[in-house]
């Protein structure tokens, strides 16, 4: 099926990467030139695993095609997909200024029928906007056309997204008639053979289950995050908690690991703007905004701990080794990532820092620039020389194993603390090394 993407940022690059690598001939469509003659180049401009390959292997293999020219995309695909950004509004409301504008662009070059897909994360009531402005724009036009107006929300994990999409747990699909429902189900059929994992339901339900799925994963992350805050105080360890209540089959494992605060562009944005819809509809949604003012919350607790052990006048020229800049490992994402509220927050008192990422340096070098405080090392031990402490952020593999002996020779004074829970409180302290954890000092 010839198939066109509008987008290509994380989730349309990843799309149409999968899309094409089972058959489909997909073009991905963007604005912005330089990022298309860099993807026809063969430089992908973010970081996942696997997603290099994938295109590098469909684009020479002819499915996989990239444009700037939106008459040629709308001229190629059978079925488009809108899979543009929905950055927050300052009411954190969702923007979708940008999904209605290739909305009114689909229509303006259309000459048969289309089936519009929503893969962006829009509010409840979006797909109706994209059907509004798409016939106001036929009819202006004198078009006697057709189209349906579908959503199919991703639900991509960032360092996990190649799997998600070829293994999924489920493909939500929101349509108002069966026929569309079957185009999307035999676009799909590749990774819907075993099982069924397509789930059929009306279009506002599917765009409210993008919502609904990612906020309460941040509930259950504020959650712990709020039980780690209360075990400190009460001498408990969050850690023994976990594995006490991970063990009901009724809670769980998955998301309940305490730490310095989640990030990316997904959890921030669809809470905030999840909030702003119940504002917006008369129904406060006080859990949901419960859930991001603890976050934001959580993003200062290695620093206040930081305060408590040196004093919080004292933090003005020490300098801080800071290991992981992304806000989760195998993604170079920096969005809302909590090492950027902890290194402005050092900065603001004066303090320097000597940061690593095993992906995230350039992009952290695309937001700061140079600046005499922060120092990028080329390996996360060249951080440890002559730093006052380690401050964990991000729990990249590479991290969990450290030689205590080293640590405690190239820094200042051997203080470590652990923003992901990575180390045992005991065995650091045994070796020697002051150590603070999130919810581990009970």
């Amino acid at each position: 099926m010839k198939l066109t993407i509008f987008g290509s940022g994380y989730v349309g690059l990843v799309t149409g990467a999968c899309l094409a690598d089972i058959g489909h001939n997909v073009m991905c469509v963007d604005r912005d030139e330089g990022k298309i003659a860099a993807l026809k180049r063969g430089e992908v401009p973010i970081y996942e695993p696997g997603l290099d390959e994938k295109i590098e292997s469909n684009a020479k293999a002819g499915r996989l095609h990239f444009t700037t020219d939106a008459k040629q995309g709308v001229e190629h695909g059978k079925v488009i997909f809108i899979a543009v950004g929905t950055p927050p509004d300052e009411d954190g409301s969702a923007d979708i200024s940008a999904v209605l504008a290739v909305a009114k662009t689909i229509a303006t070059h259309m000459t048969d029928h289309k089936t519009i897909v929503t893969k962006s994360t829009v509010p409840v009531g979006s797909a109706d906007q994209v059907r509004d402005v798409a016939a106001a724009t036929l009819r202006a036009a004198n078009k006697a056309l057709t189209f349906d107006v579908a959503s199919n929300p991703e639900f991509l994990k960032e360092g996990n997204a190649i799997e998600d999409f070829e293994k999924p747990d489920r493909i939500v699909v929101g349509v108002s008639n069966h026929e569309t429902a079957e185009v999307l189900r035999e676009i799909y059929a590749p990774f819907n053979r075993r099982s069924n994992r397509m789930v059929e339901m009306d279009v506002r339900s599917a765009e409210l289950t993008k919502y609904a799925a990612n906020a309460m994963l941040a509930t259950k992350i504020s959650f712990m995050n709020e039980l780690s805050n209360l075990a400190d105080a009460l001498g408990a360890d969050i850690e023994q908690v976990r594995m006490g209540i991970g063990s009901d089959a009724r809670i769980g494992y998955h998301f309940i690991y305490p730490g310095a605060g989640y990030g990316g562009s997904c959890f921030p944005k669809d809470v905030k703007a999840l909030a702003a819809m119940g504002r917006k509809n008369g129904v406060p949604a006080k859990l949901v905004e419960a859930v991001e003012d603890v976050n934001e919350r959580q993003k200062r607790v290695l620093v206040q701990k930081i305060e408590k052990h040196f004093g919080a006048n004292n933090i003005k020229g020490k300098t801080f080794a800071l290991w992981g800049l992304a806000f989760k490992p195998s993604t170079d994402d920096m969005r809302e990532a909590p090492s950027r509220a902890i290194m402005e927050n050092l900065w603001e008192k004066g303090a320097k820092v000597k940061a690593y990422d095993p992906k995230a340096m350039e992009e952290c070098h695309r937001i700061y620039g140079t600046r005499s405080d922060l120092t990028l090392c080329d390996k996360a031990t060249d951080c440890l020389d002559g730093a006052d402490a380690l401050i964990v952020v991000t729990e990249w593999k590479e991290f969990q194993a450290i030689d205590a002996d080293e640590l405690k020779a190239r820094m200042k004074t051997p203080v470590i603390f652990d923003g992901r829970n990575i180390y045992d409180p005991k065995r650091k302290k045994a070796q020697g090394i002051a150590y603070y954890g999130i919810g581990r000092n009970g």
